[in-house]
């Protein structure tokens, strides 16, 4: 059985249910949510620990769908809360659950030439309309390059990058995987690595925003994951961080410099800090004991301040930090940014990359050669079917046919 979305109810879809497209408000939390919506506080009180911490991940600003029935009751809620997972509210019979599922989404390999006019972040996103995309390129070589002194008219640009779509909307950032900007005639490149760095073309990793470790000497006791189904509960669970185990009362450390926005409790993480960074970046320290005396709102930290001191506070089942790490609102896996020695790639991982890098290469001459012009997105169609099990859309063209023929 297929649902009929729409964002308007039109006359012809009687039976149809109709989707609020909205957004998270900043502030709110998922008790709030449901308060707002006449939803059962219940749902929140009957999940267990890690559900519940769970649902602190709610970013501000994210999309999330809202379904009625024809009676304006609530059906169903979706909320992203990473790129792979989303919260699933749903009516069944006279009772509401709640559970984790994936957002289904399709994924598309795209890229573009642009002759530079301006600037490489004004060029990009009058060809695209996506200042994400001019973000992404500018700071894959804002440690390397001075566009300033050495970009001239006319010189060109081309970046390939996946972009993700759910509901015919651009969905999370676009992934780099390959940049390359003329500068007086010579080509500067960034290349996404099979480790999911980058790199530039002497296999040197690309200096951008780095972590110290937070706790020294600690154990990693739980990863970062987006998305895995645990065989036991036969049910999906994410955790948007790295655990690691420490005595009570061990130092935490501030990962990176910047200002503190919140050093307060939370039911779920406890006492917690979030610390704002360079470049749209934020770290966060769950369950500490007790927070370093002065650190409060509006305190600007260095790397390597002490900042808290580990414990158990919170939704926590033993003393441990819980440090994650977002971009934009959107969680990062901390071990990919953490700095521990310069990477210089050797041996065969440099062999491999050579590999990758002229595969690379072919492509962005192919595009150089091709002048290929950016694609904006289309227009937000308003009208789906969705299949109530997986949440897949049908295919667009044949649904609009099907409504224009009732």
């Amino acid at each position: 059985m297929y649902k009929l979305l729409t964002l308007f109810l039109m006359p012809v879809m009687l039976m149809a249910s109709e989707v609020e497209f909205t957004k998270w408000k900043s502030g709110e939390s998922f008790l709030n949510f449901l308060d707002k919506n006449n939803l059962p506080q219940k749902i929140y009180y009957n999940l267990d620990k890690s559900d519940q911490t769970i649902t602190e991940e709610i970013y501000a600003g994210v999309n999330i769908q809202i379904l009625r029935d024809s009676n304006e009751t609530i059906t169903q809620v979706l909320i992203p809360i990473n790129e792979e997972l989303q919260l699933h509210v749903y009516k069944d019979a006279d009772k509401y659950k709640f559970e984790q599922i994936p957002i289904v989404y399709t994924k598309e390999d795209k890229a573009f030439m642009v002759e530079i006019q301006n600037s490489p972040y004004y060029d990009i996103v009058k060809a695209t309309g996506s200042k994400k995309l001019a973000h992404q390129f500018v700071n894959a070589f804002k440690n390397s390059l001075n566009f300033r002194r050495d970009l001239r008219k006319g010189d060109k640009l081309v970046m390939v990058y996946e972009q993700k779509y759910r509901f015919g909307r651009e969905f999370s950032m676009p992934k780099l995987q390959v940049a390359m900007i003329e500068m007086r005639k010579k080509r500067h490149y960034i290349y996404l690595n099979d480790d999911g760095r980058y790199y530039d073309e002497k296999g040197i990793e690309a200096e951008g925003f780095m972590l110290n470790r937070p706790v020294r000497n600690a154990r990693v006791s739980s990863s970062f994951t987006l998305r895995r189904y645990h065989p036991i509960l036969k049910r999906y669970r994410a955790h948007l961080g790295v655990d690691y185990a420490a005595r009570p009362g061990t130092p935490i450390m501030a990962a990176g410099s910047g200002r503190v926005i919140f050093a307060g409790y939370t039911r779920g993480y406890g006492k917690l800090t979030k610390i704002q960074h360079s470049d749209g970046y934020m770290t966060l320290y769950a369950h500490q004991r007790a927070f370093r005396k002065g650190i409060k709102r509006g305190k600007r930290v260095k790397k390597g301040q002490v900042i808290g001191y580990v414990g158990s506070t919170g939704l926590s089942t033993g003393p441990h930090l819980h440090f994650g790490l977002y971009k934009n609102g959107h969680a990062r896996n901390p071990a990919r940014v953490i700095r521990i020695t310069t990477n210089k790639l050797k041996g065969k991982k440099l062999k491999a990359f050579k590999l990758l890098k002229k595969d690379y290469n072919q492509t962005v001459d192919l595009h150089l050669q091709a002048e290929t012009k950016a694609t904006c997105l289309v227009d937000f169609k308003n009208v789906y079917y969705l299949n109530d099990e997986s949440f897949e859309l049908l295919d667009l063209q044949n649904s609009q046919e099907d409504n224009e023929s009732l």
